[in-house]
């Protein structure tokens, strides 16, 4: 597995190996050595997906979600790496309110950390967003999720991060940006 600049291995993300299993009908270490039997290593994310699904009829979710697993165990990809090699960095909280309120009090909140309004918003989709360009390509997005129990889903994504090392920074800045929100709600 890859390794951070400690030499420490980060956290795996993805589904567990018995949920894997429950959707997939193999575990993990089935599914790695059919691809690495195949030598699958040396193809691209897209590739190892469509065979798992043509070949091995996974559903598409469960063929990424097994595609980025094989990549992560064998140094292909660290956790939090898209495809492109950039980095996202999720942080979710339910919040009480709608979710436009909850979309105009992020962008009230977010924007000031971004450099300005986002560039992009859509209030009518099932999950209403805001979206900003940010300095070296990076993007911020926020979206708000559809009410359950009175609360929504709001989760800020930074993305198009270069640098490995700064996955946990950002994700600290991303936490504290969400503690002005919840405190607005109290």
């Amino acid at each position: 597995m890859a390794r951070d600049g400690d030499g420490v291995a980060p956290a795996r993300q993805g589904v567990s190996d018995a949920r894997l299993a429950s959707g997939t009908g193999k575990p993990a270490a089935e599914w790695f050595a059919i691809l690495d039997e195949l030598g699958a290593e040396r193809w691209a994310h897209a590739r190892i997906a469509a065979h798992l699904v043509a070949e091995h009829e996974v559903a598409p979710w469960w063929a990424q979600g097994i595609t980025v697993r094989y990549e992560q165990e064998r140094g292909l990809r660290l956790p939090g790496q898209q495809a492109d090699g950039t980095f996202s960095v999720s942080v979710s909280r339910s919040l009480r309110g709608g979710q436009l309120e909850l979309l105009d009090l992020g962008v009230e909140r977010f924007s000031g950390s971004a450099g300005g309004g986002p560039e992009a918003t859509s209030r009518s989709a099932a999950h209403p967003t805001a979206r900003w360009s940010l300095p070296g390509g990076e993007q911020l997005l926020l979206t708000v999720g559809p009410p359950v129990s009175g609360k929504c889903r709001v989760t800020l994504t930074r993305s198009r991060l270069r640098l490995p090392e700064r996955v946990q920074p950002v994700k600290e800045a991303l936490t504290t940006l969400f503690r002005g929100v919840e405190d607005r709600q109290r």
